[in-house]
């Protein structure tokens, strides 16, 4: 089993349906409340990319991904195009969006998260797929460079300072991202009732922990 840092076809990805996923348990008791529990911490997303393909040249391209990554067997990058970046849809990615944490004069790594926020709750998900040159960093409001003040792994999401933030000093990210996924199936079911064209109605794709 390994993760291949490859995007699954974007032209193919189009068509997309899918998005975060939950699991709550629910009793229903004898006087009519509900008690309610998840035994999932962290949300998981769940895609279809069937919608996608629309003629042969498309197919071609899906078998020898699906095939290159052996069916279930090995994980890839999906691009969500309903979130992939630390920014608002309509606002570009900036240093300041996301907040990774302050420093405290010895810490010097500093995992990628994204916090969604709504009425008063919250909830903060690590970023383990960044886009390489996408990543914008910040110490205490001020941009720092990748490079000369800082490194990040663009296939865990980890961010390395060479020097250590002053202790209180905000650490704040921008970036865009990938989804890692794999196929949620060992099997295509290929429609070629149509000339020069055909379909493929499923194709499960299913995030990952990596």
């Amino acid at each position: 089993m390994a993760f291949h840092e490859i995007r699954f076809p974007l032209e193919i990805a189009l068509g997309a349906s899918g998005g975060p996923e939950r699991r709550t348990e629910i009793v229903t008791l004898g006087s009519g409340r509900e008690e309610r529990n998840s035994p999932w911490a962290l949300s998981r997303r769940r895609y279809n990319a069937g919608m996608g393909i629309r003629k042969l040249d498309d197919i071609h391209a899906l078998i020898a991904f699906f095939e290159a990554r052996h069916g279930r067997l090995h994980g890839f990058r999906w691009h969500d195009r309903a979130d992939w970046k630390s920014a608002a849809p309509p606002a570009a990615v900036s240093a300041l969006d996301q907040a990774l944490g302050q420093g405290d004069g010895e810490r010097t790594s500093f995992q990628l998260v994204k916090t969604y926020a709504s009425g008063g709750a919250s909830y903060t998900r690590e970023i383990a797929k960044p886009v390489a040159g996408s990543i914008r960093i910040a110490v205490a409001g001020t941009p720092v460079a990748e490079g000369e003040d800082f490194t990040a792994d663009h296939t865990t999401g980890l961010v390395t300072f060479f020097t250590a933030p002053a202790p209180e000093a905000a650490v704040t990210a921008g970036f865009e991202f990938d989804v890692p996924v794999r196929f949620g199936t060992d099997f295509l079911d290929i429609n070629l009732a149509a000339f020069e064209a055909g379909s493929v109605p499923d194709i499960p794709v299913i995030e990952i922990r990596i």
